[in-house]
This record gives C-alpha cells, structure tokens and sequence, in this order.
C-alpha cells in the first residue's frame, strides 16, 4: 500500500499544453514555458479538482515531441531549465500533490549524446554496447551502420539493456531526478517493451530511493512509485511486488467508451469482472491499474463518444471502478480533440484552465475518493461484485474491511430503476450527500451515476 492507491492523478503532455514548438533546434535559449503550470492556475485549478497527483510526460531535451530524448538531464529548452522544473514539483507538493515524470528508456533520438558517439566512433566508442548496432548495414540517413529501432521508427533508437553500464547510467539518471526536483515516482513509458530484468533492476531502484525518502523526509508513506505503460495481454508480465506497481488500463478503456457507444454495458462489465473480481481465475484483483477515458495518444472521449450526455456516467464509472482514475487535462470541461494524422491536436496549448457543469461533476467524483468525512474508502480499497449488467446500465458493489458501496451507472436517456437485495434499508449518496432508500428499488436518472454507501 502507498500513497498511489487512494490518488486522483491528473495528466499533462507540457509541450502540448505550453504550446512549445513542435521541433527544438538545439541552440536557443530555454523559455520557462512549464511555469505556466503555476503561473496560469493550472495547479490550483487541480487542487480545487481534487487531484492528488500530477503526472508530466516527457519534460527533458529532446529532438520534436519528448520521447526522442537528447539529454535525460537537462530540461528541455522548450519548456525551460532543471529550477523550473523544481519550482513545479515544490508547487505541487505545496498544494498537497504528488508528482510522476515520464522515463522514456525504452529508447532515444538519434540526438542523444551517446548515439552521437557511436555515429562518430563507431565500433570504438565506450557507448556501443548501450544500442543494438550492425556495423555492417545501413539505414535512412546513410551512416553505414543500421541499428535496432522502435517499432520501425528510424528516429527512435533501441537502448540495449542487456548492457549493465547503460542500465547503471540510468539508474544514477533516476537517482539525480529524485535528488535534483524531488519527484515522487515515475511512469514508465512502453513498460511494454521493457524486459522483466531490467524492470526488476529499476524496482530495487524505486525501492532504495523510497527508503531513503522514507528516512529523510520523515514521512510515514513516501514510496518512490512505477506505473508502466501497457497495452494489451496478461498485466501480470509488467505489474507485481518486483515490477511495476501499477500499469495503464488499456483493456478497460476500450470497454468504458464502447459499451456507451454500442449500448452495451456488458463488454465493460466482463472486463471489471475479469480483472477485479473475487473468483481464482480473475487477473488483477487486488492491484490498482491507472484507469483512463483518454490520454496523449488517443482521441478525445468527448470526441469518441457518440452521444456526448453519456460523459457524466462514464466519468462516474471512471471513478467508481477499481483502481486509480486520471483526468487528462482539459477533458475535465469536454474539450475534443482528433487523431488526424499525428498528435498534435491531442495534445492542444490551452491558456488557462476551464470550468463548466462536466469540471464541477468531476470535481464530486474525486471527493468522494477521499476517505473520511466526504469520501468513502471503498472506492479505493474495496473490491468487485456486478450486480445487474443491462444494455445501458451497470450496477456493481464495492467493498472494503469498513465499509459497503454500491456504483450505479444509468447511460440510457431514460430513468432506470434497480431492483437488487442490498443488505440494507438505506445509504447516502456520497456524491451528493443525499440519503437514498433502498425499498422499493432504486432509481436512476438518466446519464448519472451514483456512489450508495451503505449504512452498515
């Protein structure tokens, strides 16, 4: 258990939302474009949200769009200098969040210093051994060598970590970024492409620098965290005691915004059960997978849903099913964005952050992750049983050693009324606060949710 579990995570993609250029060249000056964090409100706009966590994908220099890194120790110009980046994290731990960077070492650009090396020196460069080079072949740019790459993508050059020096080099990488701005953990990109040893390797890392944050910081909980990117298969390859903590919830996205456009609730419903639920063969029960409606490198759900009043019982969906929810910045007011070739309209400059009725929406969900007076602890602690699955609607309880919790989902545009054996007479709403009565069924309204904690 660590502070992950029980958070709110909130996403930006800071060359993205910053409106740096799409391409560095490496020779001007650094503008303090991520200081707009805290300058435009955006980090008092999350703490106001209820976010408990901000997650930056790539900040450090790199050659377009982050993850062909340059240079894992400096910020990238674009958005700044390394006291820029101190100055968000100290801003953010100042409003009560936490902070994950994007650790892209999966790869690099053809730019990264050490790549250089081998370009120059070929076979007698001391980095040679950190890439997977042919020096027999060719590739695109003639450099009468060829080397492996990331999916075919000639500018994104294969790291070999079957190399102990350039899997020390990163781990003295990871080291200096929670020494230098005092991060909280990271996320793994393509954790996918990762091999189990060299993730277990990065897990003795995480582990010595948590217990060292541990012992200089005084804090009971100050676990250095890893949430690995995966796509689809078995979790369970990227995700335990000895790998990752958690990994982003691919198969259940696809379920969240397909059950609403296909009318469908049971494809949604089969994968909750299937990863959370309480019989010998479900996956993940237990492990809280970073769950999503949308990110950096996927059409915006209000663009992906076909009837845009179904965001409110997705988002409550969002937050009621296990794991941990996070918010990518500006879906929180239903901006929209296509993937149409590229991503840059993913990944918009914005000025400042929005609220309208969808924020104020969210803003109640994440309260009600907060244990204690407003929240319940069974959303974040407690497990899985559907209850009733129908076409447009899904009902499933939530429990946890102290508490009871039933999530109501309704994303018909008629009222639905839900007849089930709750175990009791009456709950409270913890969304609203409102008392709900349990007999004579429950009703629904439509394009809502509701989070019933049960009186006993």
């Amino acid at each position: 258990m660590s502070w992950y579990e029980e958070s709110v995570i909130y996403q930006v993609y800071p060359l993205g939302l910053t409106g740096a250029p799409y391409e560095n060249d490496g020779t001007s000056e650094p503008t303090p474009r991520l200081l707009k964090l805290v300058d435009d409100g955006w980090l008092d706009h999350m703490r106001r949200l209820g976010v408990s966590c901000l997650m930056l994908n790539p900040v450090f220099e790199s050659g377009s769009h982050g993850y062909d890194t340059c240079d894992y120790t400096v910020v990238d110009r674009r958005l700044g200098t390394n006291p820029d980046l101190r100055a968000v994290v100290d801003a953010a731990h100042e409003r009560g969040m936490r902070v994950l960077l994007d650790a892209v070492l999966n790869h690099v650009g053809r730019g990264f210093w050490a790549f250089e090396d081998v370009l120059r020196r070929r076979e007698s460069s001391p980095y040679a051994g950190w890439f997977n080079v042919d020096f027999g072949g060719d590739d695109a740019y003639g450099d009468g060598l060829s080397y492996e790459c990331w999916e075919g993508v000639d500018s994104l050059v294969k790291l070999n970590h079957a190399n102990p020096e350039l899997n020390a080099y990163l781990a003295d990488v990871i080291r200096g970024w929670e020494r230098e701005f005092g991060i909280d953990g990271l996320r793994l990109d393509v954790a996918y492409c990762l091999d189990q040893g060299f993730l277990r390797y990065l897990r003795e890392v995480a582990d010595e620098l948590g217990a060292a944050r541990t012992e200089r910081l005084g804090e009971r909980d100050a676990k250095f965290v890893l949430v690995g990117e995966t796509l689809f298969g078995d979790y369970n390859q990227w995700m335990g005691d000895d790998l990752c903590d958690a990994v982003t919830n691919y198969e259940a996205y696809k379920g969240l915004w397909s059950s609403m456009n296909s009318h469908n609730m049971h494809e949604v419903a089969y994968a909750l059960d299937r990863q959370s639920g309480s019989q010998p063969w479900n996956l993940y029960t237990g492990r809280h997978l970073l769950n999503f409606v949308d990110n950096h490198d996927v059409v915006r759900i209000a663009t992906k849903l076909d009837d845009a009043r179904q965001l409110r019982p997705l988002y409550g969906l969002l937050f009621g099913m296990c794991g941990v929810p996070c918010v990518y910045y500006g879906s929180e007011w239903g901006i929209e964005g296509e993937k149409c070739p590229g991503d840059h309209e993913l990944r918009p400059a914005l000025d400042v952050p929005q609220w309208n009725e969808l924020t104020d929406w969210l803003q109640a969900l994440a309260a009600c992750r907060v244990p204690g007076h407003a929240g319940s602890e069974a959303l974040s602690w407690g497990d899985y049983h559907q209850v009733e699955v129908q076409p447009n609607q899904l009902l499933f309880q939530r429990k946890s050693k102290r508490e009871r919790l039933f999530v109501a989902v309704n994303a018909a545009d008629v009222p639905y009324t839900f007849h089930f054996d709750a175990g009791c007479g009456r709950a409270i709403d913890v969304i609203t606060g409102e008392d709900h009565d349990f007999g004579g069924g429950s009703e629904v309204a439509p394009f809502s949710a509701h989070f019933w904690l049960c009186e006993r």
